[in-house]
């Protein structure tokens, strides 16, 4: 009788990693009927949630010009962008901070990072990614497509003035579902 195969566990976190969910964002953003299915708003973001792959959570957002998202996280989700139409930036942190037990952070100089993403365009990102996304065009629409697994547990949100990161406050899937 021979011994088993051995077979090594899988180090990661089941479900779909970061590359998976950017691929997911991307054929999504590329399929003119799903981002011509989204009402657009002249005022505000609008977003229909769609089934991502493997138990991933997944939405389809529509940017007026001149909104954003604000400095926030998706806690301990991993997670990946496509852009659809228009442009969009993503303003970004370079470093991992404390996932909790802090109220406000002095950041250290060099930690910035800013991408300019139009149509066919996106990013993965891991666990804590803090970021903000905005559409700063003054007369354009952007749309884009958003992946996150797990299925996003909480948003930390935080406000920013010059180096020092403030938590505002904590929203819950009940705040925006």
């Amino acid at each position: 009788m021979s011994a088993p195969a051995f077979s090594p566990a899988r180090t990661a976190v089941a479900g779909p990693t970061a590359a998976e969910l950017l691929a997911f964002a991307f054929r999504t953003a590329a399929d003119p009927e799903v981002v011509a299915s989204l009402p657009l708003d002249p005022e505000g973001r609008t977003w229909v949630r769609l089934e991502g792959p493997g138990g991933s959570e997944a939405w389809l957002i529509g940017w007026p010009p001149g909104t954003g998202t604000g400095w926030h996280d998706h806690a301990e989700s991993r997670g990946a962008f496509a852009t659809a139409r228009g442009r969009l930036t993503e303003h970004s942190l370079s470093v991992r901070l404390p996932s909790e037990g802090w109220q406000s952070l002095h950041l250290a100089s060099g930690v910035d990072r800013s991408r300019r993403l139009g149509p066919g365009t996106g990013r993965a990102f891991g666990e804590h990614h803090v970021h903000e996304v905005l559409n700063e065009s003054t007369t354009e629409h952007a749309v884009s497509v958003h992946a996150y697994y797990p299925p996003l547990p909480l948003i930390r949100r935080y406000s920013r003035s010059g180096p020092v990161l403030h938590l505002e406050h904590v929203e819950r899937p009940a705040d925006w579902q």
